[in-house]
């Protein structure tokens, strides 16, 4: 047992040890300051980041209307002289460019074994191979051969067809395959509800649904509930014979391949779509109600390639990793974007995407190792983990190497925030970190929810990347702004891209106008080629949303933005997460979950105002670890996780680190949670509590835990 007086020597030592590593690098900063103020130049990272982005172009006092200043970039401006205006001709166009380069790459599995583990349990575990590349030749000539044969087997009778499958290869040459024909895609998460999924199928009478091995079985349940479908092609394994009994009666089953194969040897014609044609009709896992279907156009699809193209510096090396699901707008763009400019794709997934996944057997890489990618698409929660387990190891390290890490993050943020690297840090403290994601990334894309600055700048600086925020929605194709490549700045969203418009509008009832000083604020507004149509066969819906000024079509969003001088917009608040308590404050429940998801005691949460109260109560999914360690300081020794959460001291323990932490965030007292209840279930989009971006689904969640609410607000 470790006694006072060696913890005491142990903290003299490495307080002793710290110092005299920062008095090294006071010394070694004398030294260098020259050679990097000469090398890295600052002053020019500075200016760039300080810079002018969007200015205003008209103004009253009920609105305001920022656009870009930057001209258009070279591939904006080769797909106008090209005429690429369909996403069938941009493939055909990059299909002549880039041919024999690598585009899709989908990594071997060699066999599934089982592996025991140190408490004698038994997983299946995957030993995979290398990433085996289809050339963009290939891609191209596989997405004809899959459109004949979807004309050959007789499968393009209805206009619109679905692709309901994860992310993989297929989906990509599925999609263009059907492009080619001018088909509409009809994209469905796969962790939707059975009910959101028929929906989705029924309400776009499609009779053809594309899908993979592996969703088999669910669909194979959904056949009653979507009588219209006839045809079903999935995607195959790479180790396993699909299981297709049950289904003649119902629907013809047909591997992907066969569709090739039928595909290879027919003349049939293709259509080529034209630029104002359907491409997409995107279910969004919205966060209220029954999903919505968003029209999006390939004119749609094509502005906002143009736009991502002006904002994002893309390298001839780069290595694009695609894990996202591509029935999300934002992946399917950025993927889109690595297509138009060569960028070789290689295909991931959780399960076995870093060394210790859960499907990597023991000795095997993951496939970031494996691909070592360049850039990456993450949303907020997954950077808000990365972050979090990032603090939880160096906690575990013991007080010398947090104590050293700690160091070390302060100094790199001190240099950073002046402009300048950190190379020797980078190379030593930071390595590790690096090395999980392949060693390789540069830029990691976020966009879907807001991104909290502290995440933001963990991130940064501990996995040595750019860290680039976007804002846009389904409606706006993915599209509104995107940060510039060399803000420096955190809890920000960018500025409106090149090819839209950005206005604010008054909101009387928050207190937002466009008058406000020092910077205009409101409702945003979006305008310009990337706009959807509308939501399809919900004409009021889409009149509500949707309006058309001076020939532009332009989208309602109901968040909340205010512009900043250089032209860069901050989200601070959304109409439906505001409410107004008992004694007439407003609360910004999005705004505050924001602030608490920083906890380290908090995986996930959410927050619940009454109206008729005067004071909000909160909804905490906690992190085991830091539970149990309040649980043991208080000297509870319950191991159940369950047992922890029902337990009125640790929640009351909870509660008070909430209200501690809320405090160093500036939270009002009025926004600070009153009362929380701990739940033991992880919110997944399987459970229907957020959507597939991770985004809270409100009503869903308080719907389910209404009686805990109740409780709650009863104590």
């Amino acid at each position: 047992m470790t006694t006072i007086r060696e913890r005491e020597m142990d903290s003299v030592w490495i307080t002793g040890a710290v110092g005299a590593i920062k008095a090294l690098s006071y010394v070694y900063d004398l030294i260098t300051f020259p050679v990097y103020l000469l090398l890295q130049r600052p002053w020019e990272k500075r200016k760039a980041s300080r810079r002018i982005k969007a200015r205003p172009v008209s103004q009253d006092e009920h609105s305001i209307v920022y656009r870009n200043v930057d001209p258009i970039g070279p591939m904006h401006a080769a797909l106008v002289r090209q005429n690429i205006d369909t996403l069938e001709a941009m493939l055909k166009w990059v299909a002549k460019v880039h041919a024999d380069k690598g585009c899709l790459g989908t990594r071997q599995i060699l066999a599934e074994e089982d592996e025991v583990q140190p408490n004698g349990r038994v997983f299946k575990k995957y030993k995979m191979g290398e990433y085996r590349w289809k050339s963009f030749t290939e891609v191209e000539n596989l997405a004809a051969k899959f459109s004949r044969g979807l004309k050959e087997l007789g499968l393009t009778t209805r206009k619109n067809i679905v692709i309901f499958a994860e992310t993989r290869e297929e989906w990509m040459i599925a999609a263009h395959a059907c492009f080619k024909q001018n088909l509409t895609i009809v994209t469905i998460y796969a962790t939707l509800g059975d009910d959101a999924i028929a929906h989705g199928i029924n309400e776009t009478e499609v009779d053809t649904v594309i899908t993979s091995y592996e969703l088999l079985p669910k669909f194979k349940k959904l056949l009653s509930k979507v009588p219209e479908v006839k045809h079903i092609i999935y995607m195959e394994d790479q180790l396993k014979q699909a299981d297709t009994s049950g289904f003649k009666e119902l629907a013809r089953i047909i591997p992907f391949q066969e569709v090739v194969k039928v595909g290879n040897t027919s003349n049939a014609a293709l259509v080529p779509p034209k630029t104002e044609d359907t491409a997409i009709i995107m279910y969004t896992s919205g966060s209220t109600g029954v999903p919505k279907g968003v029209i999006l156009s390939h004119k749609n699809v094509i502005a906002t390639l143009k736009a991502f193209c002006d904002s994002v510096i893309i390298k001839d090396d780069d290595v694009f990793m695609g894990f996202l699901p591509l029935a999300h707008v934002f992946e399917l763009l950025s993927e889109s974007v690595c297509l138009l400019n060569g960028v070789p794709i290689g295909y991931s997934s959780p399960l076995t995407m870093i060394d210790s996944s859960s499907k990597i057997q023991k000795g095997c890489k993951g496939d970031a190792s494996v691909l070592h990618p360049s850039c990456l698409t993450a949303v907020p929660l997954i950077l808000d983990r990365i972050s979090k387990g990032i603090n939880e190891k160096v906690k575990r390290s013991g007080p010398f190497r947090q104590a050293i890490f700690n160091f070390a993050y302060q100094y790199k943020l001190k240099w950073t925030r002046r402009g300048y690297d950190t190379p020797i840090f980078d190379k030593t403290i930071f390595a590790a970190a690096k090395h999980v994601l392949g060693g390789r990334v540069r830029m990691i894309l976020t966009g879907g929810a807001p991104l909290s600055p502290d995440t933001h700048m963990q991130v940064k600086l501990c996995l040595c990347v750019t860290v680039i925020q976007g804002y846009g929605l389904t409606e706006t194709c993915s599209c509104a702004t995107v940060m510039d490549a060399y803000d420096r700045s955190t809890g920000r969203v960018g500025a409106p891209t090149t090819v839209c418009d950005i206005a604010l509008e008054n909101w009387e009832e928050a207190g937002y106008k466009v008058t406000d000083k020092p910077n205009p604020r409101g409702e945003i507004i979006i305008g310009g080629d990337n706009i959807s149509e509308g939501y399809y066969k919900l004409p009021d819906k889409s009149k509500e949303d949707f309006f058309t000024k001076d020939g532009k079509k332009w989208f309602r969003t109901g968040d909340v933005g205010e512009f900043h001088p250089d032209g860069v917009i901050k989200i601070i608040d959304r109409k439906k997460d505001l409410v107004k308590l008992q004694f007439g404050e407003y609360v910004s429940l999005g705004k505050v979950e924001s602030e608490l998801k920083t906890c380290p005691l908090v995986e996930n949460i959410c927050v619940y105002g009454d109206a008729t109260k005067h004071f909000t109560v909160a909804l905490i999914v906690p992190n085991h670890h830091h539970l149990e360690e309040i649980a043991t300081s208080r000297g509870i020794t319950t191991t159940s996780f369950e047992e922890l959460c029902n337990n009125p001291q640790v929640e009351k323990a909870v509660l008070q680190a909430l209200v501690e932490h809320s405090k160093k965030c500036n939270l009002q007292k009025f926004e600070i949670p009153g009362a929380v209840k701990l739940v033991t279930e992880t919110w997944s989009p399987d459970m229907g509590l957020v959507t597939a971006a991770f985004k809270l689904k409100r009503k869903e969640v308080q719907e389910r835990y209404k009686h805990e609410i109740s409780r709650m607000y009863a104590s």
